[in-house]
């Protein structure tokens, strides 16, 4: 399905409410509501929504570590082992 076929009207959202709601719920694609011809939100499935979120979380841990390593903020991995066994061995 191409993105222009779920593009609707607000008028289209206020009367199709329950459709959309259902429609939604079998897994389609997210649906952009426009408002004065202008696109004002888009509409997803919680399943979607939540997938998009937890990418958007490691996308930001990536940038994060990224930018670590251009800062040069990094510990090799022979460092971090021996750490971690010499708090295994304090234990």
């Amino acid at each position: 399905m191409t993105l222009s076929t779920r593009i609707k009207p607000i008028s289209y959202l206020k009367s199709h409410a329950a459709e959309i709601v259902r429609e939604m719920g079998t897994g389609k694609e997210p649906m952009i509501i426009t408002q004065n011809g202008e696109a004002k939100v888009v509409l997803m499935d919680i399943v979607a929504w939540e997938r998009t979120r937890e990418t958007m979380a490691l996308l930001k841990m990536l940038a994060l570590g990224m930018r670590q390593v251009e800062e040069g903020r990094v510990t090799p991995v022979v460092e971090v082992v021996q750490r971690l066994r010499s708090r295994r061995r304090e234990r």
